[in-house]
């Protein structure tokens, strides 16, 4: 049964707003047969001539009279729906986060999304994965960090980074490092087709071994160019004798030497007794990377080292210095790239003491 028809009045201002609404192209098709029924209502057509022009059900013509009657241009709007109740919350969220906040499983080193669905116990993995990925938590990715505790850290962090970026007049300031047991591994090379016809270069997993070397540099601040020789071993003596040849490669020269924070480094006064020339710059505890030799190694490990056979320490020995010479002729000294240096401690992390 229809209900009473509701006599519709229309101001001015609501019939301009639903007669551009049914003269505009982009309007939809419900909102076009809502402001029809309307205008049509308030010329005084009945409910079912409405009906039957618009193409609509007379219920539907009597609804919205009675909404527009009530309301308003806000009563031809949809009311909001309750839809279907989420199944996980942000209670759900909160259990994945307070869960991740404490160890894993008894044999296991990390967290997997599996394992946080088990824990749950109500939860589906696949949501596991999708709160992981929205919230930018990989679970497998690992970064490591290490905490100087040295008290005297902003002084030779100041004493090291004056030496870079204004060093002293008439003066040479060298990053002196050594890299230790770099060995000469022989390995079967060759390329690799493979089935798609792709070539890769390969390496067996067997090796022979033919002793290590380990190499002294010393890098030059401003050119960026490398003196290196080599060791069997690199205790004090070793360390001295480069030292040695580092000043013969600069006579008369005033000499500020980048060292980190190795033994044989230091205590070294007789020989700078004997070398008034030579001052020597220590990096803060834990912070070797404040040498830019250590760059430098991690350049020739890249580059030079990884990936390659050597069938004698002779054969190693000269690919290095080979390298040394290729790098000196087009060296250019570091430049520091990054804008904007920000300084952030770990907010609430876990050190867990064995």
């Amino acid at each position: 049964m229809i209900p009473e028809a509701r006599e519709v009045h229309l101001s001015r201002k609501d019939r301009k707003v639903l007669e551009a609404c049914c003269r505009s192209p982009v309007t939809l098709q419900r909102d076009l047969k809502r402001a029809r029924i309307v205008l049509l209502a308030a010329d005084g057509r009945s409910t079912r001539s409405i009906a039957k022009e618009v193409g609509v059900q007379p219920r539907i013509v009597s609804l919205w009279r009675h909404r527009y009657a009530d309301h308003g241009l806000e009563g031809l709007r949809d009311k909001p729906r309750p839809g279907k109740q989420p199944i996980y919350t942000k209670t759900t969220d909160k259990r994945i986060l307070k869960l991740l906040d404490k160890p894993p499983p008894d044999g296991f080193a990390r967290w997997t999304g599996p394992l946080l669905a088990e824990a749950l116990g109500d939860v589906d993995v696949q949501y596991v994965w999708r709160f992981l990925r929205s919230h930018k938590i990989d679970l497998a990715a690992r970064k490591s960090w290490c905490e100087s505790t040295d008290p005297n850290f902003t002084a030779k962090a100041a004493d090291v980074v004056g030496l870079y970026v204004a060093p002293p007049a008439k003066a040479i300031v060298l990053c002196v490092d050594e890299k230790p047991s770099i060995q000469a591994l022989e390995r079967a090379q060759g390329y690799l087709k493979l089935p798609n016809g792709r070539a890769l270069t390969g390496q067996s997993h067997d090796y022979k071994r033919h002793g290590t070397t380990t190499l002294f540099a010393a890098l030059e601040v401003a050119t960026g160019k490398i003196i290196a020789a080599h060791s069997k071993r690199r205790r004090r003596v070793e360390f001295l004798d480069f030292m040695n040849s580092v000043t013969a490669a600069f006579p008369d020269r005033k000499l500020h030497v980048i060292l980190d924070n190795l033994n044989t480094h230091k205590k070294n006064e007789h020989w700078l007794k004997a070398h008034p020339n030579v001052q020597f710059h220590f990096t803060p505890t834990s912070a070797s990377w404040l040498n830019q030799v250590e760059v430098w190694f991690s350049i020739l490990q890249g580059q030079s080292l990884s990936g390659t056979s050597f069938t004698s320490l002779k054969q190693l020995q000269e690919h290095i210095d080979a390298y040394v010479n290729a790098y000196n002729d087009k060296a250019e000294p570091f430049v520091w790239t990054k804008k904007k240096v920000r300084q952030r401690r770990f907010k609430g992390r876990r050190i867990t003491k064995l």
